[in-house]
């Protein structure tokens, strides 16, 4: 299974601006500029992108981790916030913060199928930087 997206940039680095195409067209010439990703400018950047990535494969990951231990979630909700350090040209952490409402499902359990996801799932895995995770179970 392989997946593309495409960057177009015109111009340079803070004039300029550029667009993200992702093979889906769900992003179709979506706008991104130096604007977007270091101040408040209208437009992704790519630690958004990398952070809607991680929540949705965390999630997904618990989901079938529960699933695997016989339970389903009623709601499963995971917020990931990228830390970038300018100074430093790098992304220092991935955070998430999950509120989960799972019947039946010990603290226990909850905590270990967490843990596992967290550490199990494709984009954490790909990811070199520091994780981390607060997690509810309602």
């Amino acid at each position: 299974m392989k997946r593309n997206a495409t960057a177009v940039w015109q111009g340079s680095i803070k004039e300029g601006n550029g667009s993200i195409t992702t093979q889906s067209t769900t992003l179709n010439n979506t706008q991104y500029s130096f604007n977007s990703r270091f101040a408040e400018g209208v437009g992704t950047n790519p630690e958004e992108l990398i952070a809607a990535a991680h929540a949705g494969c965390f999630t997904m990951k618990l989901s079938a981790n529960l699933t695997e231990a016989g339970f389903t979630a009623d709601k499963l909700e995971t917020k990931c916030e990228i830390n970038l350090d300018p100074s430093k040209g790098e992304i220092v952490e991935s955070h998430l913060t999950l509120t989960a409402s799972v019947p039946g499902l010990t603290q226990e359990k909850f905590d270990e199928l967490v843990a596992d996801a967290e550490k199990n799932c494709p984009i954490s895995k790909l990811l070199n930087t520091t994780i981390t995770v607060d997690a509810t179970l309602g």
